[in-house]
């Protein structure tokens, strides 16, 4: 189908992918406003897939955020402060506990991130409940309603004149004794702090496994996870591979398929990122080392997808009442450009994750209308 790419995973065994190491349950219960986010039906989607049910993990309002970034932002900084002070995890670890290490260290810190959007929001976002500064850097190109919530948090936003990996380059630049970056993918000598962040999404996926066991929504056949650099479908990969889910999908946004573009070379592959793209979110040329194992392993297909798609699954989200980014719809729109030659049946019980709300208003009234 023109826009998209189905690609059978080589690499795929399941069983053996990596076990995380998920945040003491008291952390994220820690931070204000923490609550289990819903699980959703769209039953629009399902009809138009064809499957018995599509579940919607809604992120759109994590802890008053628009998405899921806060999760791995807050563990990744409690642990990457912890380390660079010399500190290691309390038995019961806490945004009380580390602000009480920030203050008792005498050491001025400084938060840093790279970001296309969410990911910088959230930190910024943790540096102002810790009280401390943060630098959050953005690729030229950002849409300035993405900047200015960053900056609304007190952040001083860089507009990096590059990609995403330009961004990272510049974020990774300004390390040192009293910058912390916290970035959320990984490269050869930075690994902990995106580890971080991946475990802290398990937060996430643990709420989806204990309804399930609960018995408040069906065991999922078919799970979807969009791909940036790979951390949140890492993630997923680590929650959902050893269950009984018949297929794992991992969608990516085609100019800039870098996990997929991995699996087929069996090993790191980057790739340019330089379209324009409404999949803001996904637009990133190199994969996360720290992720890229669990993504191979994990997933039994990977689609890539244009922006067609992600509007489109926007729209049939929007007619379920769900109000989704771009970035946010994309498992959803991988399965609705290979609806078919993924074998989706009737019988199918469909996990996607809304990882944002729209954070770009002019794209999101442009491809809803009004």
């Amino acid at each position: 189908m023109p826009g998209s790419r189905l690609v059978e995973n080589p690499h795929v065994d399941r069983m053996h992918v990596p076990a995380g190491d998920p945040p003491a349950p008291g952390f994220h219960a820690s931070l204000p406003g923490f609550a289990p986010t819903p699980i959703r039906p769209a039953p629009t989607a399902a009809a138009r897939l064809g499957v018995a049910q599509v579940l919607v993990k809604d992120e759109s309002r994590r802890m008053g955020m628009p998405s899921f970034k806060i999760l791995g932002a807050s563990w990744a900084t409690y642990r990457g402060i912890l380390a660079r002070l010399g500190r290691t995890p309390g038995p019961e670890p806490s945004l009380d506990e580390l602000r009480d290490v920030v203050a008792s260290s005498g050491r001025p810190l400084t938060l840093v991130a790279a970001t296309d959007g969410n990911h910088g929001h959230a930190v910024a976002h943790v540096a102002a409940l810790l009280g401390l500064p943060a630098v959050v850097l953005v690729p030229a190109g950002t849409a300035q309603s993405r900047v200015d919530r960053i900056a609304a948090e007190g952040a001083e936003v860089r507009v990096v004149d590059g990609n995403y990996d330009d961004t990272i380059a510049a974020s990774a630049a300004l390390d040192d004794e009293t910058h912390v970056v916290v970035d959320d993918t990984s490269w050869e000598g930075y690994a902990d702090v995106p580890g971080w962040v991946l475990d802290g999404y398990g937060t996430m996926l643990a709420e989806v496994v204990a309804a399930v066991v609960a018995g408040e929504v069906p065991e999922p056949t078919v799970v979807a996870a969009q791909i940036g650099v790979g951390a949140l479908s890492a993630a997923v990969a680590r929650a959902f591979a050893r269950r009984p889910a018949r297929l794992l999908v991992g969608v990516e946004l085609t100019d800039a398929a870098c996990v997929t573009e991995s699996a087929i070379a069996g090993r790191l592959v980057t790739v340019p990122a330089e379209g324009d793209t409404c999949m803001a979110g996904l637009n990133c040329g190199t994969p996360s080392l720290a992720a890229l194992e669990s993504n191979l392993r994990g997933y039994d297909r990977f689609v890539t997808i244009d922006d067609g798609f992600a509007e489109d699954a926007v729209r049939l989200l929007h007619a379920d009442g769900i109000e989704a980014g771009e970035s946010g719809a994309a498992g959803l729109a991988g399965l609705l450009a290979e609806r078919d030659a993924l074998g989706l049946t009737t019988d199918d019980v469909v996990l996607v994750l809304l990882t944002e709300r729209p954070t770009d208003p002019v794209s999101f009234r442009r491809i809803v209308g009004g």
